[in-house]
């Protein structure tokens, strides 16, 4: 009966994660990579480690207007560095309008 269970429990939740991904969610992950390029800023740049995991944090509000922006977050590894990159979307039905990104170093500063 445990067993019985705990399968049960899997498939619901393999279910609800499925159901969970934002539909932007491969755009994000496409787009990681070039982003990191961009800032890593040289041609010689080794391939980075993307994780393959997308995280749907809360959404923003727009600049303008009263409507929100969904916000996906990647991370991306070079060497010993991650890079936490996130992508901002507008909530257009049918597509993955990208309204903007940004990346930032996973390090201590000081």
């Amino acid at each position: 009966m445990f067993r019985t269970l705990t399968l049960a429990l899997l498939v619901l939740s393999s279910q609800a994660a499925a159901q969970s991904q934002h539909p932007c969610a491969r755009d994000a992950l496409a787009r990681a990579e070039p982003l990191l390029r961009v800032h890593w800023g040289s041609n010689d740049m080794p391939r980075p480690d993307i994780d393959r995991a997308v995280a749907s944090i809360p959404p923003i509000r727009a600049l303008q207007g009263s409507g929100k922006i969904d916000v996906l977050e990647v991370w991306g590894h070079i060497y010993r560095t991650s890079y936490r990159m996130r992508f901002l979307y507008a909530r257009i039905p049918g597509t993955c309008a990208l309204m903007g990104q940004e990346i930032l170093e996973n390090s201590d500063p000081y």
